[in-house]
């Protein structure tokens, strides 16, 4: 198996993406109850601080704090992709590439993680995750978007994130 470089910091903020293989659907939101369940177990068995999470319809925002004693988030990402996939299992077919390695053919590869360095860099992160859906067209205000933690915050507990 490939060993990417990830800087792994015991207690350190990250920002992350993930995305979906195909881009520009909107399987994400369409099955949020699925990948709420995924990311609430996943939570639970391998607990982390999320500062932020945005959900968008083909792709996701997220910032981790990691626990002082260890860095797991890999792990987390692959038990939620995985989990994700399996409750979406017939609604994918995989490319043979995908298929040889037992990969369902939903989310890309991999995700992208940036270490937070900064109180600049973690406002900047944060407010990314916020005004993300607005940038996508979604919504015209940040508080309209249902898949948003920072809705949750502001009172509208309707379309909670977590």
């Amino acid at each position: 198996m490939t060993n990417y470089r990830r800087l792994r910091l015991p207690g350190a903020t990250y920002f992350f993406t993930l995305c979906l293989q195909e881009r520009g659907g909107t399987t994400l939101t369409d099955n949020i109850a699925c990948l709420r369940e995924a990311y609430r177990k996943t939570i639970a068995e391998r607990p982390v601080t999320c500062p932020a999470i945005v959900i968008l319809p083909d792709h996701l925002h997220a910032i981790w704090t990691e626990p002082a004693d260890c860095v797991q988030f890999s792990e987390r990402w692959r038990r939620i992709k995985a989990r994700f996939s399996h409750a979406l299992c017939d609604q994918f077919d995989p490319c043979d590439s995908k298929r040889r390695k037992r990969e369902r053919g939903l989310w890309q590869r991999r995700f992208w993680e940036h270490a937070i360095r900064s109180e600049k860099d973690f406002i900047a992160a944060m407010d990314y995750c916020r005004t993300n859906p607005v940038r996508h067209g979604l919504v015209e205000e940040p508080e309209h978007w249902p898949y948003s933690s920072f809705t949750r915050r502001m009172g509208n507990t309707a379309h909670p994130t977590s």
